[in-house]
């Protein structure tokens, strides 16, 4: 099944895997949609197939708990991918890169914490979000 998905997949640029059933998940992706007019960005629900089929490229497995950011053949995970994909946004985002001062176990920790209590919080949807018509381009399916 996966096989048949990855061939289906566009993979060039930047896309960016997110939980599509979290609240906080989609309002970082709704924020982050109008601040790239240039479309760099592309996204994915991890749920989705097109999801699956780019963990699957990388190398990383289905269950991942994480924000994923691929780039190539190289793939970001929990604080780094926050920061890779300020720093893609550029000015004034890119000052995120500062936090690779602070050591990575560090930042995971934080993200962790947060990515733990994210339902509690935000709250969580009962299926994945439908992009708006005008930017549904940049949504793999």
């Amino acid at each position: 099944m996966h096989g048949d998905a990855n061939a289906d997949v566009d993979t060039d640029g930047a896309i960016l895997l997110f939980d599509g059933v979290c609240n906080l998940c989609n309002g970082v992706v709704q924020f982050l949609v109008p601040r790239d007019p240039a479309g760099r960005l592309r996204y994915a629900p991890l749920q989705s197939d097109a999801g699956r089929a780019v963990l699957e490229r990388v190398g990383l497995p289905e269950d991942v708990d994480s924000v994923v950011l691929v780039e190539g053949e190289r793939a970001y995970t929990k604080s780094a991918a926050v920061i890779r994909v300020a720093e893609l946004l550029g000015w004034p985002y890119r000052l995120a890169r500062g936090g690779r001062l602070v050591p990575r176990r560090l930042r995971d920790a934080l993200y962790d914490a947060v990515a733990a209590r994210r339902y509690d919080w935000f709250g969580r949807r009962e299926r994945c979000m439908v992009p708006d018509e005008d930017v549904s381009d940049r949504f793999l399916r």
